[in-house]
């Protein structure tokens, strides 16, 4: 038995060492071989991935924020073995963790580690990439790169929502076609968000019908409105009731494709990603990822 630990450094207010030599200490007992890879630039996290499948790795555990664990699920993604996969969640919003009940304590979340509960879980594949959580297009989406790295620290979860709302009142509303299984949708939209889990950008009531495992995209198409309107779509959201209201289209689907007459750009868990078209689908059940004990497998 073999375990990888795939490290950002920069993670965890620089204690992500002292967490790694935790990890290692709680896996001794299960596992014969423990390798700690360190992130240096992008792209590592997914690479060290892609390394432990090949060399049929028993588990990887991945720390640090939402990028770091978006690139670990690239690199696990769709290989012959795949390791069961393990999170440590040392980021700002850390919605995949949230989803999974995966306590945003580092040191609790490293103590479910002894319990070795995996839970098969879906993930998303956009064009030739993959996503545990959520991908957005339009200018909501798009606001969320000017959130720097103090806002972040800063506010958490209300940065994104700060610069959400000044896209609203000052972004373009945007063509776009969605193909869907019950049909295809078409029209203006600020935002077309589609989820896999409840929890986006912190909101853990966002999308309350989504499960880690439903094998569905759920998807929220938010069309062209007026400030006034936009004023009524806040309580809806912090309610968990969104897919009820007028001014949005909710959709449910295994797989999507997104097209328009314009140059966008998906966000992808939160990171800029592939350009506009995109075909989705859901890999269904695709990661064995270890949770708390008292949840189902």
């Amino acid at each position: 038995m073999k375990a990888m630990i795939i490290l950002n450094p920069s993670s965890g207010k620089e204690k992500a060492n002292d967490y790694a030599e935790k990890i290692e200490e709680t896996l001794r007992s299960k596992y014969e071989e423990i390798e700690i890879r360190k992130t240096e630039k992008e792209g590592d996290a997914a690479a060290f991935a892609t390394e432990a499948c090949v060399g049929m790795y028993d588990a990887v555990i991945a720390m640090g924020g939402d990028g770091t664990i978006n690139e670990a699920i690239n690199g696990l993604a769709e290989q012959e073995h795949r390791p069961a996969f393990g999170i440590i969640p040392l980021g700002t919003i850390n919605d995949f963790a949230r989803a999974l009940n995966i306590p945003l304590d580092p040191y609790k979340a490293i103590s479910i580690l002894e319990e070795q509960n995996p839970r098969p879980v879906d993930i998303g594949k956009v064009n030739e990439s993959y996503f545990a959580n959520v991908l957005a297009v339009g200018a909501i989406a798009e606001a969320s790169y000017n959130v720097s790295a103090e806002q972040k620290t800063r506010l958490g979860p209300l940065a994104y929502f700060m610069e959400g709302a000044k896209s609203f009142l000052n972004g373009e509303a945007i063509e776009i076609s969605v193909e869907h299984e019950g049909g295809k949708w078409e029209g203006e939209t600020y935002l077309l968000l589609t989820a896999l889990t409840n929890s986006v950008g912190g909101f853990e009531a966002l999308a309350p019908e989504a499960d880690v495992n439903d094998g569905e995209f759920h998807t929220f198409i938010i069309k062209k409105l007026s400030i006034p309107k936009i004023a009524t779509l806040i309580p809806s959201l912090l309610k968990g009731e969104l897919e009820e209201s007028k001014e949005v289209e909710y959709i449910r689907s295994s797989y999507l494709n997104v097209t328009s007459d314009k140059a966008h750009v998906v966000n992808i868990d939160g990171e800029e990603g592939e350009p506009l078209p995109f075909s989705g689908k859901v890999l269904p059940g695709h990661l064995d990822i270890f949770v708390p004990s008292n949840q189902k497998t």
